[in-house]
This record gives C-alpha cells, sequence and structure tokens, in this order.
C-alpha cells in the first residue's frame, strides 16, 4: 500500500550520461524512505554492477525484460520482441498490484523510437498510473507525447565524452 500521498510522473532523457543512474539514485533514496519500489529494465542485455546492490535491498525489486544482447548494431527480432512484450506486461503488473510507490521503466524510450512499442502501449501504461504511484520513465528519444503527459523532464544532455577518444565502458563506472 502506498504511503505517498501524490506520485508524479517523472521523465530522465537526452543523449548524456547518467539517466539510468538518476533513476537508480531515486530508487536507493526511496528505499532508504521505507518506500517499495519496482525497477524494470527494457533492452539491456546483462545484470550491470549496480544490480547487486539493489537485489539485495529488500524493498527494491528488480527485473530485466528480455536479455537478446544490444540492438543498436543489428535489426530487432522475434526474441527481443518477446523481451519487450514481457516487460510491457510486467509494467502493468507492477502499477496494478498496489505494492509499490515507485515505478521506474528504464530505457523504455529505446524500444519506443525501434518501433518495438507504439504510443499506446506508452499512454497505457502511463495511464494506468495510481495517483499515490510515481512513475518514472528513462531512455533516449523521449517522445513529444511523454513529455508533454510528464510533471518533470530532465534532459541530459552530452557536452563532451571520453567515448569519443575510444575509452570502453568500465566497469564500476558505466557497467
Amino acid at each position: 500500500m502506498s504511503v505517498m500521498e501524490k506520485g508524479f510522473l517523472q521523465v530522465y532523457t537526452g543523449d548524456g550520461k547518467g539517466k539510468t543512474t538518476a533513476a537508480i539514485g531515486l530508487a536507493i533514496r526511496a528505499a532508504g524512505a521505507g518506500l517499495n519500489v519496482y525497477f524494470g529494465q527494457f533492452i539491456k542485455q546483462m545484470e550491470y554492477s549496480e544490480v547487486s546492490i539493489l537485489k539485495d535491498i529488500d524493498n527494491i525489486t528488480w527485473e530485466l525484460y528480455g536479455t537478446n544482447g544490444c540492438i543498436f548494431h543489428r535489426p530487432v527480432n522475434k526474441t527481443d520482441m518477446e523481451g519487450v512484450a514481457e516487460g510491457i506486461r510486467k509494467a502493468y503488473k507492477a502499477l496494478d498490484c498496489g505494492k509499490y510507490d515507485i515505478v521506474i521503466l528504464d530505457e523504455i524510450f529505446i524500444p519506443v523510437s525501434l518501433k518495438m512499442m507504439d504510443k499506446e502501449d506508452v499512454t497505457g501504461l502511463i495511464e494506468r498510473k495510481k495517483n499515490n504511484t510515481e512513475l518514472i520513465l528513462t531512455g533516449r528519444y523521449a517522445p513529444d507525447y511523454v513529455v508533454e503527459m510528464a510533471d518533470l523532464v530532465t534532459e541530459m544532455k552530452e557536452v563532451k565524452h571520453y567515448y569519443q577518444k575510444g575509452i570502453k565502458s568500465r566497469k564500476g563506472i558505466e557497467v
């Protein structure tokens, strides 16, 4: 049962680093305050380092939707689509069950941008949000209709990144 009086729709988007990290920070803060958090991740193919900690926090439930690898440099396939469909189903369940004060759907906008989800999938999730549930959606390419519906939108803007110098993801920093 939610202890929040009013929940809002938050969006973390943009091409800069930090969208998932911001959502994780919010999840940890909320858990520290005794709130129950559901954290679902779209398109990520593995458990990143933060997951080992998130899984150990009693009032955070974490799930990964599909594990078919990175979809940025290859065509989307049936297994990818099934993972997204599974994510949508689990997200609805998290929003409907009444257990969670905060529902975070990480990287949801990537499947939207790749036409793996349609507008009705996303607006249906937003409309399903209970009044006392905080819903956080993250990922590059937040659609304009979501930005319009949101109560808070933060855009991460890349100004400079060491990836441009060929630096790979580092354990504990990016993964």
